[in-house]
Formats: C-alpha cells, sequence, structure tokens
C-alpha cells in the first residue's frame, strides 16, 4: 500500500543566529573579526590605469574594535588610500571581505551603499574646500546631512549642529562661510559635519596635511573628543608623526598588506606615581602567515629573497640565509643553524 503524500511544509531554513548557536554548540571557532566593528579579511583591489592593471591592496588584514581612535601610517602607493576609499563606500573591493558596523561591503547595491554613506560613515578629507559648500554657513554645512538624510525636524537639527558647534570649540563660528574661517575652524566645522548623523565611524584622509604645527594640534584635539566624549570610532590616515604618535595604535601599511603596529599604553611608576607611555612596536602576522621585516632589521644582516626559520619552544628564530661577511673579531662571529641541520641551535 502506497503511503500518503505528507503534506507537512518544509522546515524554515535556519538563521544566521541559528547557525551561530549550533556552531558554538560544537565548539567552533567564531568567525573572524566577529566581534571587531571593522574587520578586513586577506581583503583584494584592483584597479587599471594606462591598461595596466595595479593591485592596491594584496590581501590585507585589519580589524579595528568599537571605540578606538587609529592611525593608518604608510608610503605613497602602499594602499592606504585606497583602504580608505574602501571602507568609505567609495571604491568597491575586488575580492577578500569587509565588514564595517556588519555591513558587508562586497555586496551593497548602489542604494544600500548610499545609505551606509549617510548613516555608517563619516569623512574628513585632507583639502579643505572639499568638506564644506562655500555659500553655506559653518550650521547650515552641518544640518544639511542631517536634511539629506530626513527623519527630523529643523528644529532638532538645528539643535543637533549646535551642539557639535559646541562640543568641538567652534560656537562662534555658528553664521560664519568657509572663507570666513581659518584653516583650523574648517577641518573642525568639516569634522562637526561628518559627525552629524552620528556614524558608527568617522574616517579622515590626511586631515592635518595643510595645516601648521599647532593648527594641526587643535583638529587633532578635536577628533580626541568625538572619539572620547561621543565614542566615535575613528580612522585617521596621516603623514604626521607627531599624530600617529597621539594614539594608542598606529597601524603600517606596506605593499598593500599590514606590515606592523605600534601599540601605546600608559603606565604609572610604583615609586614615583609618575605616569608615562610606553609604546612597543610589533610585526604583523597575517591570516596566510606572512610577516612583512622591517628593512632595518634586514639589511644589516644581508637578508634577501629567502631566510632560515629555526622554531623554539617560546620563539622562532629568523636567519640569514648565508652568515653576514665575518667581523674583525672572530669571536664576535655568532653561530648560525645550519640549512642541512635544522636541529641545530645558535650559540648562547
Amino acid at each position: 500500500m502506497t503511503p500518503a503524500p505528507d503534506h507537512t511544509p518544509p522546515s524554515p531554513p535556519p538563521s544566521l543566529t541559528d547557525l551561530e548557536r549550533r556552531a558554538a554548540a560544537r565548539g567552533a571557532r567564531p568567525a573572524y573579526g566577529h566581534d571587531a566593528l571593522i574587520a578586513c579579511d586577506r581583503l583584494v583591489h584592483v584597479f587599471t590605469t594606462d591598461g595596466v592593471e595595479v593591485q592596491a591592496l594584496q590581501g590585507l588584514d585589519l580589524l579595528v574594535a568599537e571605540g578606538e581612535l587609529l592611525a593608518l601610517v604608510g608610503a605613497s602607493g602602499s594602499g592606504k588610500s585606497t583602504l580608505m576609499n574602501i571602507l568609505a563606500g567609495l571604491d568597491v573591493p575586488t575580492a577578500g571581505a569587509a565588514r564595517v558596523a556588519g555591513r558587508d561591503l562586497l555586496t551593497m547595491d548602489a542604494r544600500t551603499r548610499l545609505d551606509y554613506r549617510r548613516d555608517v560613515v563619516g569623512f574628513v578629507w585632507q583639502q579643505t574646500t572639499r568638506n564644506l559648500l562655500p555659500y553655506l554657513t559653518a550650521l547650515q554645512n552641518i544640518t544639511l546631512p542631517m536634511q539629506l538624510r530626513g527623519g527630523r525636524r529643523r528644529a532638532e537639527r538645528t539643535e543637533k549642529a549646535e551642539e557639535l558647534l559646541s562640543v568641538l570649540s567652534l560656537a562662534h563660528c555658528r553664521d560664519r562661510r568657509p572663507h570666513q574661517l581659518s584653516g583650523g575652524e574648517a577641518q573642525r566645522t568639516a569634522i562637526a559635519v561628518a559627525l552629524a548623523n552620528t556614524p558608527s565611524v568617522l574616517l579622515a584622509d590626511e586631515p592635518t596635511g595643510e595645516l601648521d604645527s599647532h593648527t594641526a594640534e587643535q583638529v587633532f584635539a578635536a577628533f580626541r573628543t568625538a572619539n572620547e566624549e561621543l565614542g566615535t570610532t575613528i580612522v585617521i590616515v596621516t603623514h604626521d608623526q607627531k599624530v600617529a604618535d597621539e594614539v594608542r595604535r598606529t597601524v603600517a601599511i606596506r605593499d598593500g598588506r599590514t606590515s606592523s603596529e605600534v601599540l601605546r599604553r600608559t603606565e604609572i611608576d610604583a615609586t614615583t606615581g609618575r605616569e608615562s607611555v610606553v609604546s612597543r612596536e610589533y610585526a604583523t602576522l597575517d591570516r596566510a602567515g606572512r610577516l612583512q621585516l622591517p628593512a632595518d632589521y634586514t639589511a644589516p644582516l644581508g637578508m634577501r629573497d629567502r631566510v632560515l626559520l629555526q622554531r623554539e619552544p617560546d620563539h622562532i628564530g629568523v636567519w640569514p640565509d648565508a652568515p653576514p661577511a665575518a667581523p674583525a673579531d672572530a669571536a664576535d662571529t655568532p653561530e648560525y643553524p645550519s640549512p642541512q641541520s635544522p636541529t641545530a641551535h645558535p650559540g648562547r
């Protein structure tokens, strides 16, 4: 006898939350960057110029936690501005993965990308003329993004703009137009414009590049205020070493990948009670296991093309493929492990 057909409706597909819960129950590792506000995983970006393909990002990894104030540094052509354009929603990655505040930057359509630029990220350009409309006052420039977004009455927009002007010490610039502002006032007003819609992330590309050192300090103080008082996560591309030295974390980009990080922390001397900032530089190990060694470490040892690795219980030794030329005093010559004898240990 043929059984009656089963008319039970199919179960709905499991939700992402259900999948994550099941993965956690199985002891699976969480996804890379699952708790980061910004997560770039093996990010690649290729563009064409004069018929030649250029790979600006070559598998870049980067995690930024919510509430961080981060500086990105690197030589021209290193890929840092390309990365900023991708995070701002101005460019689309070629491959890899990039998420900002839960938004997937590879799959957004044009409408979603526009909403992302209005709601999720704020952007400050180096050139002050790109940040402000010349025929509007400072107050009007700040209220314009809120007006384009919609959802607030005029009085609410004005109140929000005046609050930002006050927080950034710009109340006296309320009714001035850009040509009536100093360079520092214009950039601080640009920061207020970028903060108008309360973005999750504020991005700034060389915001102090056209300013003198004193004015640059004032502009950076405005970024710090936005970070500490408003809780905004901020990523700044800069060549200004003073700016880079003022943040807790500086990430260097070289040849389209993150190459090193400088982390700074405050320590208190147990004897004197004095506070001091301690900095430490780390090489970045990316998801593919690649490590970029700084030239000032490798060049004196003649490291080129390949190196010899020696695994120890608590560290990894990195050695030249061939020992450098012996110094005048042979007693000062260290012993190097032989490639034919991988268990050899350097002299201690």
